[in-house]
């Protein structure tokens, strides 16, 4: 008797044992799935990355966490989408933070005219920001990553060759690119990327501040025909992609450490398109016969130094907010020359 109870034990031993060899590292989990809502057009390759990032994920947890993303803005629009994923409307979002001024106050300083010369160094900039700050401005989400477009330059339906020729233009913009464009002496006016083409191509606005990627990416070669380079003046936008916190505490630890893997390498992904689409909208425009101005260094640091009061203003707000507005912005001058 003893013999088969032996026999039995060792049995059931053995198919516990081949089952949990046999599993994957997921075992019987039920398929998680996930929304992920994204402002950018369908067509356009920063969407072709939010969607290949899924895929990936999918594919690393054997298909036990799958993203669909909705582009367009048709699941939420870009102003509402950091709330709404907040809420639960969605499950994952590309969100702008210039989009919510005062959400995110230390952020801003990404949006500086810190003299951007590419995408990639955007991007890694405002990774290292958070990395080395963790702004308490984001902790009701998860963070997947972050980015920023190239430099943003100034798209006009007429020349502008010199400081003087911005005053009383009427300048699309976002966020704290208002100010720049205020002390610059344009007329700001706050319009999501989205609605510039249509603003220009109407004569609502005379020009609109936007990396070289625009150009092609939201058409706007087609309604702007000048494009002036002025370093002296270009900031950038910050981006971040973020997950309700519900959601992702749900996750399995290792589907957590799947994505978070999976993030590190779509930083670099990211800043790297940013710089092809950026290339590829400045071959775009030139082909369209449309001209690209670009200022001399005398002009660039006549536009820098009228622009000193933005920075003062930035650093006096984080001031009466107690946040280290001048160790974030020494931090990200000085990394910015190295990247």
């Amino acid at each position: 008797m003893r013999s088969w109870k032996l026999i039995s034990l060792m049995l059931c031993g053995l198919v516990i044992g081949v089952s949990y060899f046999n599993s994957s590292a997921f075992g019987q989990e039920k398929t998680i799935s996930l929304n992920y809502s994204i402002h950018f057009p369908a067509q356009h390759t920063v969407t072709g990355l939010a969607k290949e990032w899924g895929k990936e994920i999918e594919k690393r947890t054997e298909g036990k966490v799958k993203v669909t993303v909705f582009p367009g803005g048709t699941l939420l629009a870009a102003d509402k989408c950091y709330d709404g994923v907040v809420k639960g409307i969605a499950d994952i979002g590309f969100a702008v933070p210039a989009l919510t001024r005062g959400r995110f106050p230390l952020t801003e300083v990404i949006d500086l005219p810190l003299g951007y010369k590419s995408g990639m160094g955007a991007t890694r900039l405002i990774n290292e920001y958070y990395n080395k700050f963790k702004p308490k401005e984001f902790d009701e989400v998860q963070i997947m990553y972050l980015q920023a477009h190239g430099p943003a330059i100034l798209h006009s339906k007429k020349a502008v060759n010199k400081l003087e020729d911005f005053k009383g233009l009427k300048i699309r913009c976002t966020g704290l690119a208002a100010k720049i464009v205020g002390v610059l002496g344009g007329a700001p006016v706050a319009m999501p990327v989205g609605e510039a083409y249509d603003a220009l191509s109407r004569g609502v606005v005379d020009a609109s501040l936007g990396s070289m990627e625009a150009l092609e990416g939201w058409r706007w070669a087609e309604v702007a025909k000048f494009s002036t380079e002025g370093y002296g003046f270009a900031n950038t936008t910050g981006f971040f992609v973020f997950m309700n916190k519900k959601k992702w505490n749900a996750l399995p630890p290792n589907a957590q450490k799947i994505i978070g893997k999976i993030n590190e390498e779509w930083i670099e992904k990211e800043g790297k398109n940013w710089d092809a689409i950026d290339k590829s909208g400045k071959d775009f425009t030139l082909k369209m016969g449309n001209k690209i101005i670009t200022l001399s260094n005398e002009e660039n640091e006549r536009i820098t130094r009228t622009l000193k009061p933005v920075f003062d203003e930035y650093l006096k707000k984080m001031k009466e907010n107690g946040l280290p507005g001048d160790e974030v912005l020494n931090f990200c001058t000085d990394r910015l020359k190295k990247l």
